[in-house]
């Protein structure tokens, strides 16, 4: 099973860019907790982060035939990415999206994703642990699937 990570713009500044919101974790600390649960599981991952919404929309289209899944952290572009949106629509697997704070008790322009409407789940304001439980519930989604 192959699971996409894909993480948005500033989300490489992690454990420097405002630490009393995103904590002290890094980027780097997230994703080897990411690889230890993918080899608990059986899964494999394919992490990237980019700056550029292009970016994570050419991955997805570039693994459109062989991912089963995609977690996705869209950072910035979660109130004004709409062709991110779009390319999410387009999957024919699931994307979770998560958000290491709760993007509902914070500024009020904060509160709208455009990506949620998309994704068939979010999680957030866990920290770091977002990004683990979202992929936890990934497989388990994609585990229910393949046993009907």
């Amino acid at each position: 099973m192959n699971i996409l990570i894909l993480h948005g713009p500033n989300l490489n500044l992690f454990g420097r860019r405002e630490p009393h919101i995103y904590g002290h974790t890094t980027l780097a600390q997230i994703n080897e907790r990411l690889q230890a649960l993918a080899a608990e599981l059986g899964v494999t991952l394919e992490i990237l982060q980019s700056n550029h919404e292009g970016v994570l929309i050419d991955k997805l289209h570039e693994r459109i035939d062989t991912a089963q899944g995609a977690l996705l952290n869209p950072a910035g572009l979660t109130q004004h990415g709409v062709p991110l949106h779009d390319a999410i629509k387009a999957m024919p697997f699931p994307v979770i999206e998560v958000h290491l704070s709760n993007i509902a008790a914070r500024e009020p322009w904060r509160s709208h994703s455009i990506i949620s409407p998309a994704v068939r789940g979010t999680v957030q304001g866990l920290g770091w642990r977002s990004y683990t439980a979202g992929l936890r519930t990934l497989v388990e989604l994609l585990r229910d699937t393949e046993s009907r």
